[in-house]
């Protein structure tokens, strides 16, 4: 009986301390200086804190994210509050569900500034990781959302464990095939200025973002031969061990302890920038096809991701923090510029792994390799 009442107040406390660090946004709402009158930044605050209720309409904040536009104008600080309550990670009672409801409701919110942005889930669900690294991806850069609601921005980018729910409070459960149809996932509209600037990768958050960095000119056409014949790479290293040599050929799954170059001439640091487009990927089923960083030291703790453009911008944040990629370097440029290219092309599927490791001089590469 005593271990009993000890577990309860072991998960009570966890989930007030989770509720703790879900008021963030309220203490941002209350620090607005740019708009509004005596008192009202103050008010808002404090009603906010409702609309993160485990209780409470998951649409709930997206409307009182619109009233903190209307109340307190379109300031910066204003901006940044109300995007923050609709990334904001509703409270989540594991006493009464098991998953965590999502707004269905297509026009919500109604503010621009405010579409496109996806909220932060409880890492006690299965599949938050991928669910926050969309929710600070999207801070930086909204998706598009043109007669989409949150959650269908969340199935379309592969995460789909919760429960719909619209305005009127009514449910309905996600379709267990919605999550593993990537195709259908709208392009980021853009870099948004006034947004956070946290990172929107799983793993420890990179200090570069590709995200702010303006698109170069676009590079040459994906199908173009590279510079020089080389079909495959060969990665150097110094008194390599047998296990080492095969490892290298399998042009796949290790990185070098020395400078890896690409058949364009570009050094990439100690890491070969590949990507992967296979199956069975993070214990999913064999037949749902992912997009991963093939390099170790440069996928850290990186999931895979239906999304491309989640992979690409991981990557090239990679390489500066852990391959050895000085900031500007070719190896960065060459970086930036594919994934500009990728975001153009738009496709989810083999090619575009492909398409990638081509314009930066790994043709022929495994797109399939054996990933740990």
């Amino acid at each position: 009986m005593y271990s009993q009442v000890v577990s309860i107040l072991a998960i009570i406390a966890m989930v007030e301390a989770r509720f703790g660090q879900e008021q963030v946004p309220v203490a941002a709402i209350q620090a607005v200086t740019s708009g509004g009158g005596s008192g009202v930044a103050a008010t808002l605050a404090g009603g906010s804190i409702s609309t993160i209720l485990a209780a409470s309409n998951s649409c709930d904040k997206l409307t009182f994210a619109d009233k903190i536009i209307a109340e307190l104008g379109t300031g910066a600080d204003a901006v940044t509050a109300a995007q923050g309550l609709v990334a904001a990670e509703k409270n989540f009672n594991p006493f009464a569900a098991s998953i965590p409801t999502v707004c269905s409701d297509p026009t919500l919110p109604t503010t621009a500034v405010l579409r496109g942005i996806t909220p932060k889930i409880d890492p006690a669900v299965g599949g938050s990781a991928l669910a926050n690294q969309l929710s600070a991806q999207s801070l930086k850069a909204p998706f598009q959302a043109d007669g989409m609601s949150v959650a269908d921005l969340l199935i379309a980018n592969g995460f789909s464990n919760f429960t719909k729910q619209a305005s009127s409070g009514t449910t309905a459960a996600v379709s267990t095939s919605a999550g593993n149809t990537g195709a259908a996932t709208p392009p980021p509209a853009g870099a948004n200025s006034t947004a956070s600037s946290s990172s929107s990768v799983a793993a420890p958050p990179p200090a570069t973002d590709c995200n702010d960095v303006p698109p170069p000119p676009p590079p040459p056409p994906c199908n173009a031969a590279p510079p020089t014949a080389t079909t495959f790479v060969t990665v150097a290293v110094a008194a390599a061990t047998p296990a080492a040599n095969a490892s290298a050929n399998t042009g796949a799954s290790s990185s070098s302890s020395s400078s890896t170059q690409s058949s364009l001439g570009i050094s990439f640091g100690k890491c070969t920038p590949t990507i992967a487009f296979e199956g069975g990927l993070g214990g999913r089923p064999a037949t749902e096809f992912t997009f991963q960083i093939i390099d170790p030291l440069a996928r850290g703790g990186q999931e895979e991701a239906l999304n491309p453009n989640i992979i690409s911008s991981a990557l090239c944040n990679q390489l500066i923090n852990v391959c050895g990629v000085a900031k500007g370097d070719a190896g960065e440029t060459a970086c930036l510029q594919a994934k500009a290219a990728m975001q153009a092309a738009g496709t989810r599927d083999a090619s575009t792994a492909e398409n990638w490791n081509n314009m930066l001089g790994f043709a022929g590469v495994s797109i399939t390799p054996a990933i740990s």
